[in-house]
């Protein structure tokens, strides 16, 4: 009869903590309608922080994705790894404040045919600084 009852007095505590766990937990779909442009800058290596220079720095062999804040802005970064070659160049296509997010979207543009590039590798990224905000940041 005591076991019976552990048994049942432990289910019961099981059953309680997940129910109270899940409570908490919720998923909110991202918004994607546009509220507004971001203004932003695109940081120049004497602008980036040093934190966050050591942090590319780390990164850049790879395809990477990175934010960084101060307390005065907000840091995204883009990086596209190794390139066999230079000529790379990074492109902004949108940055825009959504009613729950950031949305960030970059291209890379190789280098034209018959251009004079480097022949060892690139490791193209871009740093953009803009106005610091409470929202995901989305990468597109």
């Amino acid at each position: 009869m005591i076991q019976k009852f552990r048994q049942i007095f432990w289910m019961g505590m099981v059953i309680m903590i997940g129910t109270n766990l899940l409570a908490g937990c919720s998923v909110e779909k991202t918004n994607r309608t546009k509220v507004r442009d971001l203004d932003y800058h695109v940081a120049v290596e004497e602008e980036i922080p040093e934190e966050l220079s050591q942090q590319i720095e780390k990164k850049k062999t790879a395809d990477f994705k990175l934010t960084y804040e101060t307390p005065e802005y907000l840091y995204i970064v883009r990086g596209y790894g190794e390139q066999a070659t230079g000529g790379y160049s990074i492109q902004v296509k949108e940055l825009y404040l959504t009613s729950n997010a950031v949305f960030f979207s970059t291209e890379l543009i190789g280098p034209r045919k018959g251009e004079n590039t480097a022949k060892s590798p690139s490791f193209p990224y871009i740093v953009v600084r803009t106005e610091k905000t409470e929202h995901n940041i989305v990468f597109e």
